[in-house]
């Protein structure tokens, strides 16, 4: 579950028979729960100007790690909540700190079609070229729809320029949940994804789905990601605005439960007979997708937003 969440010590309850003068007396005695405030709050990871910074509540520290040593560890969560009882919390906020883009050594890869409306929209911009039955048929196959969507060097952070092809005519942003995932195939945590598409050089033909997606500016992912063993809610919403001259042009929502894929079904197929020595990011696919009249254009600012993760703030450069 994203968000805040407690962690108790679970109630019990127990008797105690006792006999006295032939009378039967029951004692029963309630173990109360007991809450950590610390493990109450969520662990986010942030890759910063100054360093790998943890924010935990309101209290931000500093770890002289970097992110490729963290992600190397399948017990990231517990690492960083131990380390941050031995640290002293920063004086500032970690957006004072200059936010950057939160990933090392690692590949970016993505699924598609792992909602409906993604399928629809696929078999609508690609039927010409006779591809529409390819996305109908992968969004019911057992095996999903992953391709490679770049390295560190294609993506952008928090603020940072996305980028539309010049040779597309019809660009959109897709606004997914990305997936951290450690060199041994384990979820470490969760932030915001944005695969960047170009849909008309898809949509002529599925062959040319890498250019359609691998550019200079074409992902971004943060601004920070929310470290947890445990799985989002079905009921985590995204939400992606997109304002032209401050005046929005475009707002859309989905929620997970409209995801037909499972999160760990994705990563084993990702994971397999592939290596990733420094982990990867995965997104996992959207269901939020502009009508057909909408392109994207220079200086448009996206905003995506995940119930429990944050907002990620992008301008088209």
């Amino acid at each position: 579950m994203l968000g805040n969440s407690s962690v108790t010590m679970v109630g019990c309850e127990f008797s105690v028979m006792r006999c006295h003068s032939g009378t039967l007396i029951r004692k029963k005695t309630r173990i109360t729960r007991v809450e950590s405030p610390l493990m109450s709050e969520r662990v986010l990871l942030y890759r910063t100007e100054s360093g790998c910074i943890v924010e935990c509540g309101e209290k931000c520290y500093l770890l002289e790690s970097t992110l490729d040593e963290l992600v190397a560890r399948d017990d990231l969560e517990e690492h960083l909540r131990e380390r941050i009882r031995k640290e002293s919390a920063l004086n500032k906020r970690v957006k004072e700190f200059g936010i950057l883009a939160p990933i090392g050594a690692q590949e970016v890869w993505a699924a598609g079609v792992t909602y409906y409306r993604s399928r629809d929209a696929r078999m609508e911009e690609s039927k010409t070229a006779g591809g529409g039955d390819f996305y109908d048929r992968v969004y019911t196959a057992e095996r999903p729809e992953l391709f490679f969507k770049g390295t560190a060097s294609r993506v952008v952070g928090q603020g940072g320029k996305v980028g539309i092809r010049s040779d597309a005519k019809w660009s959109v942003p897709e606004p997914e949940l990305a997936l951290l995932i450690s060199p041994t195939g384990k979820i470490l945590g969760y932030t915001i994804g944005n695969d960047m598409s170009s849909r008309d050089i898809e949509g002529e033909n599925p062959l040319y789905l890498p250019q359609a997606k691998v550019y200079t500016g074409s992902c971004a992912l943060g601004p920070g990601v929310v470290i947890s063993s445990e799985s989002p809610l079905p009921s985590t919403e995204i939400r992606l605005e997109i304002l032209r001259g401050r005046a929005q042009v475009y707002s859309g929502s989905t929620r997970l439960s409209a995801m037909k894929r499972h999160l760990s079904s994705l990563v084993e197929y990702l994971y397999r007979d592939n290596v990733f020595p420094s982990g990867a990011f995965l997104l996992t696919g959207t269901g939020i997708i502009p009508p057909d009249s909408f392109t994207l254009a220079h200086g448009d600012e996206i905003r995506i937003s995940i119930s429990g993760v944050g907002t990620l703030v992008n301008v088209v450069g």
